[in-house]
């Protein structure tokens, strides 16, 4: 199967959890697809390495491992990975699915930003690509096609499928990944990067925003990268007059070829970008004069640039400084440049102090002492305001109420992001499951948290259970969402329901099965056994033996005679309990068979004297003789005759004579 072909991956249900929908976009790499994840019922991004690549054991490893290290970041500027993992011949990952548009598809109707758009997106990029500068990766990719724009204003940072753990080997044999319009130096010239080569490709990114072009262009990706490795990028407002110098000193900053002289990672440059905003804000960054000379190449232009400084407005003020305190020093045009410098600001001026270091005298002992009190004073401010010293710790939210998590979030320095809600089966509905950043990153103040409060378990639909065999009922409780659990089954005789089929369902407690029920609830299942076996007709050691078998006990509570059912053999039974369960016992009553009594003797005797002994033997007394005649009636015999054991209650009949 292609990876890259569409047509064989839509519709496909991967690993028995995503859906695929339809198609986002491909790549180099990967293809990438809307899904559906059928466990959280939402939808996802999944990009799956096309077939060729994961055929690759090595490709197919980085794939796993640059999957594993882009799910450790979080940040709402960061597209957020949930999953990873095979399926057959399919390497994936699964990712927060955006719905929007990128920065390329604004760029393209827009052709360019404006200075304030430009910042913003750079601020959230920025953002974003921090935190993952501070656990050691590096994106490689900065690029407006990998800049998000959310329907619903986000702006996320995606696709760390070339990023690499910033003290692995991020180079691969000769070959240089990454999109060679926005390639850093170092990667061309030396096949390695680090979090700098990140800052590089933003600053270039910052130029297209602002101009609406890249700085290098060609036919042949071969001479772009040469002019990325030999030419210093020049500043936006070249192309577009009227850009704030504090822009173009941002970006010839964050461009340096060298990167020990770029910012020293995102962060760095965010807060740069924060200061250039405020100074903007504050008519600090004053526009480029068109025919104002932006950025020297030899000495001699650099001394005319020093020396015609204060016709200018001064594009960076030191952090925490007033602009007039420079400015009222005769020094102050030397000692600016290194006050930003040694402050992290743009690296336009540390050229210029470097390009005017040999006109310092040993006279400016003074003034040196100043700039180098300044100096530190200014590393102090940018590192407590703006700085790694002004971030804040993310608390720990898990387990609050909203209401306490917002308070939370606002009382340590922070602003609340999003609310989601989940359902959950561990946290009690209210509650915060989850928050995002996690507790325990280094954040600026005011950056944005968001959480996810449980709604408890889902609320499923019971099942119709009655009538099912047990295997059939068993599948659609656990299909439905809820627990069978095989420990808590009942099994009950019945004269209406077949053997091993449900009776009923029940509560783990034995109550009736409502309509709806919180997911994973336990359901109980009363299963017939069938109906109680019938044993009348049965010797009595059958009906024991019969009732046995099934877990019944048997128990004899009558014998009486039976003139129908032979002695010994079961006329009838009843139950003890409703219902009947195994151990339960069924009572019997047994035939003595007919009652037989012997039939005396009355030969010769009085027929009335002979009717009376018979009538109290049990019998009845049949005979001939009239009414008149019995005192005189004599017995001759009787049928049956004496000594016969027949049934109490026959009759017998006698031959008599009279005697006149």
């Amino acid at each position: 199967m292609n990876a890259a072909n569409p047509d064989t991956v839509i519709g496909r249900l991967i690993d028995d959890r995503y859906r695929v929908r339809s198609l986002i976009a491909r790549g180099g790499m990967a293809t990438v697809y809307v899904a559906t994840d059928l466990r959280l019922d939402r939808r996802v991004a999944i990009k799956i390495m096309h077939d060729h690549l994961a055929a690759d054991e090595a490709f197919r490893d980085r794939f796993i491992r640059e999957a594993r290290a882009a799910a450790r970041l979080a940040h709402p500027n960061l597209v957020n990975v949930y999953d990873q993992g095979e399926d057959g011949d399919l390497a994936y990952m699964v990712m927060e699915y955006v719905p929007g548009i990128t920065l390329r598809d604004l760029l393209h109707d827009h052709h360019r930003l404006t200075v304030e758009q430009t910042i913003d997106i750079m601020d959230a990029l920025l953002a974003g690509l921090q935190v993952a500068h501070r656990q050691g990766i590096v994106h490689r990719d900065i690029k407006p096609e990998n800049v998000l724009l959310a329907d619903d204003g986000r702006i996320k940072l995606s696709d760390f499928g070339l990023a690499r753990a910033a003290t692995s080997n991020t180079a691969t044999g000769s070959v240089l990944l990454g999109t060679i319009a926005y390639l850093a130096p170092e990667l061309v010239t030396k096949g390695s990067a680090d979090v700098r080569s990140d800052v590089y490709s933003a600053g270039i990114m910052m130029y297209e925003l602002l101009v609406g072009e890249q700085p290098y262009r060609g036919d042949e990706p071969v001479n772009i990268a040469f002019r990325h490795a030999n030419d210093d990028v020049p500043p936006p407002s070249e192309k577009q007059p009227g850009i704030p110098r504090v822009l173009d000193d941002l970006v010839l900053w964050a461009t340096e070829r060298n990167p020990d002289d770029r910012p020293t990672d995102a962060g760095a440059m965010l807060a740069a970008l924060r200061q250039a905003e405020r100074d903007i804000a504050a008519g600090g960054g004053a526009p480029v004069p068109p025919d104002s000379p932006t950025l020297p190449s030899d000495s001699g232009e650099a001394t005319r640039l020093l020396a015609t400084a204060d016709d200018h407005d001064q594009p960076w003020h030191s952090v925490n400084q007033p602009t007039g305190a420079i400015n009222a020093d005769p020094m102050a045009a030397v000692a600016e440049p290194l006050l930003r410098a040694s402050a992290g600001l743009p690296a336009t001026a540390a050229r210029l102090e470097r390009i005017n270091r040999q006109k310092r005298r040993s006279g400016q002992v003074t003034a040196s002492v100043v700039v180098l009190l300044m100096a530190f004073a200014g590393v102090i401010g940018w590192w407590q305001g703006y700085g790694p010293g002004s971030y804040l710790i993310t608390p720990d939210l898990t387990g609050m109420s909203e209401a306490d998590a917002r308070q939370q979030i606002s009382s340590s320095g922070f602003v609340l992001g999003e609310v989601q809600h989940e359902n959950s089966l561990d946290t009690p509905a209210g509650q915060v499951l989850r928050s995002d950043p996690e507790s325990g990153l280094s954040l600026a103040p005011k950056s944005a948290i968001s959480i996810v409060i449980s709604d408890g378990p889902s609320i499923l639909t019971v099942p119709a259970l009655a009538g099912l065999s047990r295997d059939e009922a068993i599948a659609a409780i656990e299909n439905a969402g809820f627990v069978y659990q095989d420990a808590d089954e009942r099994r009950e005789f019945s004269a209406s329901v077949p053997d091993d089929h449900v009776i009923s369902g029940t509560t783990e407690d034995g109550a009736p099965l409502p309509q709806e029920m919180a997911e994973q609830s336990t359901i109980r299942l009363v299963v017939s056994e069938g109906k109680v076996p019938e044993v009348a007709g049965q010797s009595e050691a059958d009906a024991m033996a019969t009732l046995d078998a099934v877990g019944l006990k048997g128990n004899v509570v009558d014998r009486p005679f039976s003139s129908d059912v032979p002695e010994g053999v079961v006329i009838s039974q009843s139950s003890t309990t409703d219902p009947v369960v195994a151990g339960d016992t069924i009572n019997l009553v047994v035939s003595k068979g007919p009652d037989l009594v012997e039939v005396p003797k009355v030969e010769g005797e009085k027929l009335k004297n002979a009717i009376k002994k018979l009538e109290d033997a049990g019998f009845k007394v049949s005979h001939r003789v009239p009414e008149l005649f019995i005192d005189s009636a004599r017995v001759v015999s009787s049928n049956p005759p004496a000594g016969e054991k027949i049934e109490r209650g026959s009759t017998v009949e006698l031959t008599t004579e009279v005697k006149l």
